[in-house]
């Protein structure tokens, strides 16, 4: 059967030639307004009412509106703008399928955060400062002030792909390793654990990786009554969303030592302006939302889908990678 399917996401050549290639059984429809960032909202797009299959970005009021939409697959890990029980639960009512790209970057975000934290407990950071601003010899402080990952405790706020693959990677490290979820169900190297246990586990903590989504729920998750609970010698690291943080709380436990350093991916907002205060908040350091990175991104982006489309040719929607409804 073949499927009229609509994209807005912008890709690399290499990329938009496999999408060809991999859909020429359907119809390709490609919308007028395109985005490279997979960050971007999509704008709406009277194409789409012509689609079976949305990939990209789409808007979701168009893809709730076009109720002879079977699938959606966004080409992105966090899925915000589509999670709302008016668009979940309209998807599922109506037995469409809605799935997202969490496998492309589960694996740049995981070796991500362990580059960070490896990165702090060598004094690597401060070492690089050292060569950058004056050339000073800190032989004393940054020998002894490295620290071994073997066995320290790690604390993952958020466990999906990107917590399971971390966990992966750090195996071989001895960790004792933490995780916070609705879902306490237990898993392979990992001790789940519920909000209700938070401030308990919180303290034994040597690492803190946030990985929450944004939603109402999140918003300011991790303020300054959590950060209160963490020892002085904690380090914060966020791949999550900056939404999640309370920033002015974040700057005030660095400034005051309650915790030794954080490292932020994401902000509120993106980009951060020069002017904030995070840029200059001692042993805070920034990347700009680059943990999910990849120098083949859009052809894995692009992979991801097709695998995905053999599947939902053949009918088996339940076979689908990183679906959602």
């Amino acid at each position: 059967m073949a499927f009229t399917i609509w994209t807005n996401g912008k890709f690399t050549p290499a990329a938009t030639q496999l999408l060809h290639e991999g859909t020429r059984a359907h119809r390709l429809i490609t919308a007028d307004t395109a985005t490279a960032s997979v960050l971007v909202a999509g704008k709406s797009d009277p194409e789409l009412a012509k689609a079976d299959i949305a990939f990209g970005q789409p808007d979701p009021a168009d893809c709730l509106s076009n109720s002879g939409i079977k699938w959606v697959e966004v080409s992105s890990a966090g899925y915000t703008r589509y999670d709302t029980p008016e668009f979940l639960e309209g998807f599922r009512s109506r037995g469409s399928a809605f799935t997202n790209a969490s496998g492309v970057f589960a694996d740049p975000c995981a070796q991500h955060v362990l580059a960070m934290i490896l990165a702090l407990n060598r004094q690597l950071l401060p070492s690089h400062s050292d060569q950058v601003r004056d050339q000073s010899w800190h032989y004393t402080e940054r020998r002894y002030d490295s620290r071994l990952l073997t066995g320290q405790t790690v604390l993952m706020l958020g466990y999906g792909a990107i917590g399971r693959r971390l966990t992966e990677l750090l195996a071989p490290f001895g960790v004792t390793l933490y995780a916070l979820r609705r879902q306490t169900r237990s898993e392979t190297g990992v001790r789940i654990v519920a909000e209700t246990e938070l401030t308990r586990i919180l303290p034994l903590a040597d690492h803190i990786v946030n990985i929450l989504p944004a939603n109402p729920a999140t918003d300011g998750y991790v303020n300054a009554r959590r950060l209160a609970c963490c020892r002085p010698t904690a380090k914060f690291y966020n791949v999550g969303r900056g939404s999640t943080v309370d920033q002015p709380a974040l700057a005030e436990a660095l400034r005051t030592g309650k915790i030794a350093a954080a490292y932020l991916d994401v902000t509120e907002p993106e980009p951060l302006p020069p002017a904030h205060e995070l840029w200059t908040t001692p042993n805070c350091y920034i990347t700009p939302h680059t943990a999910g990175g990849r120098h083949d991104q859009d052809e894995t982006i692009v992979r991801h889908f097709l695998e995905n489309l053999a599947a939902f040719e053949r009918g088996e929607v339940a076979a689908m990678t990183d679906r959602v409804v």
